[in-house]
């Protein structure tokens, strides 16, 4: 077995992983930071941008949202059935955390809301400009993986400050001593057993999303049944099984809920061209939201939840389609492409001659209801009633906008199931603002620090979408919290 000593042994290599790693050298202390794959950055290589309220740039961009504001929205969307002293914490270290990061060389193309409420619910439900989205590399227009450069510029700065990265080096167990956490068991690449001595440990491990087993034991859902999550490989909440072995709380687990297709990404421009405020109905013809409430992914998915079998079904006719490929998408998507429709008859027929299940098109509603899977009687009475609005100009059911009130009326018809999505799994050891591992007692476990979305128990039961980035916000600045505390803590310890 080899043996190793350090100060602060860090858990895995994703973004909150690395704002500890390099917190914690910041403060002068010996790093050594454990991760499984072969690179750094984990599941925020998928990402777009942090969250921050009271940065340099929002300062130059005008917006006046203070971190007091953003901690009291916050509160309020969750009734104050989360810690209120850890998101007071993090909403106040935000802003500081995106100028840390652009004095590293991380570039950002500005600050943007993800979701623009309509006009009738934004006193309620409009986002707030706290999204700080990564200038990708080699510029570019922003999209999912732009964040790589973030990740990058950090993995860059931790080599600096003198972090030892163990890649494919995967920590499975927490060195316990006297109820202290003294160290973590690894194992690398060539099978050799590793202990590593340390004064803190700081577990980042991202969840378990990649782990069909656990989602099914500590949530509502089935992976690949009843919801598409992104499974980023190696998210198997090994942390979670760690710091509960350890002696944690463990605190209720959710998923971060969205609604997407399945293997989104390999019909990606299907994705995106039916998240629009057409005609959306559950598998029994009935419609179940206001459509034009959709982009709000996180309600979306809570809505087709609710839905039997957790699915709905996205409808439009040839005269929509034909206006969208004309005047582009009513709702406007940041992450999807902007010219969807040039490229959907392409991705259409590929998908139809193919069998891609979710997609189905005819020339009558009673056919596409067959097709698709939906009760027939009830998609040809809903029509009828929704159709009947839109000739009316005003839906009496949810008070749609009435620029979206587009009858389904001419062939063909196009439909696609939306299923539950989900970036991954939030949540599960108990920990206080400090980002100190508590056990069910709410007694601190000396030395054990938990961060990033293992430890991400601040959303209550959905991701507080009305101030986006707030996951990877969260990665970044409680990985940057546990790493100042941990640095803080060494005065104590004796190996």
């Amino acid at each position: 077995m080899k043996k190793m000593e350090t100060d602060v042994a860090v858990v895995a290599a994703g973004l909150s992983g690395l704002a500890a790693s390099i917190a914690a050298a910041e403060n002068g202390v010996r790093v050594v930071t454990f991760e499984k794959s072969n690179t750094t950055g984990g599941a925020a290589n998928m990402g777009m941008g942090p969250l921050g309220v009271g940065s340099r740039i929002q300062r130059e961009h005008m917006v006046s949202l203070t971190p007091g504001e953003a901690f009291r929205k916050h509160m309020h969307f969750t009734h104050y059935r989360v810690d209120a002293r850890m998101v007071r914490d993090y909403y106040y270290k935000s802003g500081d955390t995106i100028d840390w990061l652009c004095d590293m060389g991380v570039e950002f193309v500005g600050v943007q809301r993800a979701f623009s409420a309509p006009e009738a619910t934004r006193p309620y439900a409009d986002g707030e400009f706290t999204w700080h989205v990564v200038k990708p590399e080699g510029g570019g227009i922003p999209g999912p993986r732009a964040a790589t450069a973030m990740t990058k510029k950090m993995t860059e700065r931790a080599k600096e400050l003198g972090v030892e990265f163990m890649l494919e080096t995967p920590v499975h167990k927490i060195i316990m001593e006297d109820g202290k956490a003294v160290g973590v068991l690894a194992k690398d690449k060539d099978g050799e057993e590793i202990a590593c001595r340390a004064s803190a440990v700081i577990v980042a491990t991202g969840g378990f999303g990649d782990n069909p087993k656990m989602i099914a034991e500590e949530t509502e859902y089935e992976f690949g049944k009843t919801i598409h999550n992104f499974a980023i490989p190696g998210m198997k909440g090994d942390g979670l099984k760690m710091c509960w072995e350890a002696g944690a709380g463990k605190e209720p687990c959710i998923m971060e809920l969205m609604y997407q297709l399945p293997d989104n990404m390999n019909h990606f421009i299907l994705d995106g061209a039916f998240r629009q405020p057409c005609l959306w109905v559950n598998r029994n013809g009935d419609r179940f939201m206001p459509e034009d409430q959709i982009g709000n992914t996180t309600f979306t998915g809570n809505a087709i939840t609710a839905q039997p079998g957790k699915v709905a079904y996205a409808i439009f006719d040839s005269k929509l389609l034909k206006k969208y490929k004309k005047q582009g998408p009513d709702i406007v998507s940041h992450v999807h492409p902007h010219d969807l429709y040039d490229h959907f008859d392409e991705q259409w027929e590929r998908d139809l001659a193919d069998g891609y299940e979710p997609i189905a098109q005819a020339d009558t509603i009673e056919e596409l209801a067959e097709q698709a899977g939906i009760d027939v009687d009830g998609l040809v009475a809903q029509v009828e009633e929704y159709n009947d609005m839109c000739d009316a100009g005003f839906d009496e059911i949810f008070e749609k906008d009435r620029n979206y009130m587009q009858p389904i009326a001419k062939a063909p018809f196009y439909c696609c199931r939306q299923n539950v999505g989900a970036y991954g799994s939030l949540g599960g050891v108990k920990i206080n603002h400090k980002t100190e591992v508590l056990t069910a007692e709410a007694k601190v476990i000396p030395g054990l620090y938990c961060v990033g979305t293992d430890a991400c128990n601040i959303f209550g039961d959905s991701y507080p979408f009305i101030l986006s980035g707030n996951t990877m916000g969260f990665c970044l600045n409680s990985g940057r919290i546990a790493g100042e505390n941990a640095a803080a803590s060494l005065d104590d310890f004796e190996y």
